[in-house]
C-alpha cells in the first residue's frame, strides 16, 4: 500500500450469489487516495460505482482484500469503531441527499458533530459556518420541504464536510440535479475542497464532471483502469 495514502486498498473483490450462480461485480482492485486529492471514477450504471464505494466507506465488507484508512485494515475495526470512524475521517454525498426532512438545514448539518459529542451550541455555530460557505446563511431553519434540489444537495454537501474529514465519498452527486444546477453545485464543492484540504473520490457518468478531477479512472468489467 501507498504509505502517503488516506485510503486504499489491495486486491479488492466483492461478489454476490444470486440462486446458484456467482455474480462477480470487483475483480481484486488496487487504488489509493492521497491527501487533498481529487479522484473521478467513471462507469455505466451497474458497473459497480457505489459497491466499490460502500466498501472503501466501511458500510459493506469485500468478499476478499482489504480496505486501509491510514494503514489501519478498517474490516478489523468492531461495528463501533467503524461508526467512529466513518463519522470522524469520512464524508459521504449521495445523488440523493438523504437529509432528515423533519429537521432543519442547520440541524442536518449539526448532526454529525452532535453524534461526534459536540455540545449543542458548537455544533450548530459550525453547522451554521458551513451553511454560510455553501451560500445557504439565509435558510438556516428552513425544512427539507422548504429547500430547492440545489439547496438541499448544498446541505447535503455541508453536512459531509462539516467535520472536516480526509476524505469525502460521492456517489452521483449531481446526477438528479438540471445542468445549470448541478454546475453550481458542483462548483460550491470544488471550492469548500479547495479550502479544507479534503480529498474526494467522485463517481460519476458524466465525463464534464471527471474532467475536472486531478486523476480520472474507469469501472469497467470489474475492473479499474486509467482514462
Amino acid at each position: 500500500m501507498n504509505n502517503k495514502a488516506v485510503l486504499a486498498c489491495h486486491q479488492l473483490k466483492k461478489s454476490f450469489h444470486d440462486a446458484d450462480r456467482e455474480l462477480k461485480i470487483l475483480h481484486s482492485i488496487n487504488f489509493a487516495v492521497e491527501a487533498n486529492q481529487l479522484i473521478g471514477i467513471l462507469g455505466a450504471s451497474g458497473s459497480g460505482k457505489s459497491t466499490f464505494l460502500h466498501l472503501l466507506g466501511g458500510l459493506d465488507d469485500p468478499t476478499s482484500g482489504e480496505v486501509y484508512w491510514n494503514d489501519q485494515p478498517i474490516r478489523q475495526l468492531s461495528e463501533a469503531k467503524k461508526c467512529a470512524f466513518r463519522n470522524q475521517h469520512l464524508g459521504f454525498i449521495y445523488q440523493f441527499h438523504y437529509l432528515l426532512p423533519e429537521f432543519t438545514a442547520l440541524e442536518n448539518v449539526a448532526m454529525p458533530l452532535l453524534i461526534a459529542g459536540a455540545s449543542i451550541r458548537s455544533a450548530q455555530q459550525t453547522a451554521e459556518d458551513f451553511l454560510s460557505k455553501v451560500g445557504l446563511s439565509e435558510r438556516l431553519t428552513h425544512k427539507l420541504g422548504e429547500l430547492s434540489g440545489g439547496e438541499r444537495q448544498r446541505t447535503a454537501i455541508a453536512r459531509a464536510l462539516v467535520t472536516r474529514p480526509q476524505c469525502v465519498l460521492a456517489d452521483e452527486p449531481t446526477g438528479n440535479l438540471d445542468h445549470a444546477t448541478a454546475e453550481h453545485v458542483l462548483s460550491v464543492m470544488l471550492d469548500l475542497q479547495r479550502e479544507l484540504g479534503t480529498s474526494f473520490v467522485i463517481v460519476t457518468h458524466d465525463l464534464v464532471l471527471a474532467k475536472k478531477m486531478q486523476r480520472c479512472y474507469a469501472l469497467q468489467d470489474g475492473q479499474l483502469t486509467d482514462v
